[in-house]
């Protein structure tokens, strides 16, 4: 029993510590932090799969593949994400329609002054 007591108190903990952190990191860099931390839940996504092998009752079993599910989701998500804000960050051609849109408005004008003179 103290040693459910010791562990449910250090879960805690770590939540108000992980709070306390997170909710200091600024908007810039949020996302950038979270993809190196979803990099590292790769690594305990694999941990979880090895220690599927080793689980001996059904009830471990379940747990371990909810868990691995989750982080799994964690992960994919997390590498989207990022995926996604560095895709606001490259360049942008001109789309051809708008050149040519320039081109159209441009010869209107010269023949509207041709009509003119």
């Amino acid at each position: 029993m103290d040693r459910l007591v010791i562990d449910l108190a250090v879960l805690v903990l770590a939540g108000f510590v992980g709070y306390a952190v997170i909710s200091k990191v600024p908007n810039t860099l949020h996302t950038p932090l979270m993809s190196g931390t979803n990099a590292i839940h790769g690594i305990v996504v694999l941990g979880g799969l090895l220690l599927m092998a080793e689980s001996h009752g059904v009830l471990e079993r379940v747990l371990l593949v909810i868990a691995v599910a989750f982080g799994m989701i964690n992960v994919v998500g997390g590498f989207l994400v990022t995926d996604r804000m560095l895709g606001m960050f490259k360049s942008k051609q001109p789309p051809k329609r708008d050149a040519e849109e320039k081109e159209e408005a441009a010869q209107r004008a010269a023949a509207s002054d041709g009509r003119r003179g």
